[in-house]
């Protein structure tokens, strides 16, 4: 039964986990909104969200970031820039200026990835351990580009180094455009792959990157109600805690008890 959280206590919800909490992480992608679209985003959805990416380098360019990340921040989610904009750091060789511009903003986690540039991966696991000294890391595995094909023991190795090294979650690429990675051109999932790593590594230490309803639907029945999943867009958080909850067709069935699937 769902508690006062919700407008009615509807019966046969499935359990959803509450913030702080490990598993059932919702991940969302800013991509440069105002400060009063962010106003409104938080008020609607925040109790639904854990972590705010500003994607790639928008917060480079983006009018009110410290204002925006202030928001977010006093409404109890954790704020990074994207790991595009590390990577945009560290080719240019200036990670100290990286650690300046994070720290400046006030931000309180961060994202270390290699998806657009070739970085050895003991570099990328020492970046890691010096940001994990001071913020909550999440680490990306998996290539930007597509048809760029990484070995399932590689990406498995990859996400235990990564862990290991201080993340506290591993990024499952698919990029906001759900089209590589973890996901076929098409949008489909790779499921020999998904199959892999989770065998390997602990279904609660992965955000699976899933900006397609079909996708997330696919994860949510595969997982359930309390899966980690990434790439959400600011206006589809809502849309997806229903699909989280059964309370959209795409997932209506699946977690209801089997006495009631049957026809009225």
């Amino acid at each position: 039964m769902a508690g006062s959280r919700y407008n009615f206590e509807i019966a046969h919800l499935p359990h959803r986990t509450t913030k702080p909490r490990n598993e059932g992480v919702t991940m969302v992608m800013d991509k440069g909104i105002s400060l009063r679209q962010a106003e409104d985003f938080v008020n609607t959805s925040a109790d639904f969200v854990d972590f705010v990416k500003l994607g790639f380098g928008t917060s480079i360019i983006t009018k009110n970031t410290k204002e925006k990340i202030k928001l977010y921040r006093d409404a109890g989610l954790k704020v990074y820039v994207g790991g595009t904009l590390f990577e945009a750091f560290v080719i240019r060789n200036q990670f100290d200026g990286y650690l300046k511009y994070i720290d400046n903003l006030g931000l309180n986690s961060a994202e270390v990835s290699d998806g657009s540039i070739e970085l050895e991966h003991e570099k990328k696991c020492e970046y890691i351990s010096k940001l994990a000294k001071n913020y909550t890391v999440l680490s990306e595995v998996g290539s930007k580009e597509e048809g760029v094909i990484i070995h399932p023991a590689r990406w498995i190795k990859m996400m235990q180094n990564e862990l290991q090294a201080g993340a506290s979650k591993v990024i499952a690429e698919a990029r906001e455009s759900g089209t590589v990675g973890i996901f076929h051109k098409n949008g489909s999932a790779h499921t020999l792959l998904i199959n892999r790593i989770v065998n390997k590594i602990k279904i609660e230490n992965i955000i699976w990157e899933t900006p397609q309803k079909s996708q997330q639907v696919y994860f949510l029945k595969l997982f359930g109600s309390n899966v980690n999943l990434g790439n959400i867009g600011v206006d589809d958080v809502i849309s997806l805690e229903t699909l989280r909850l059964g309370l959209r067709g795409d997932t209506f069935f699946t977690f209801l008890p089997e006495a009631l699937k049957q026809p009225l």
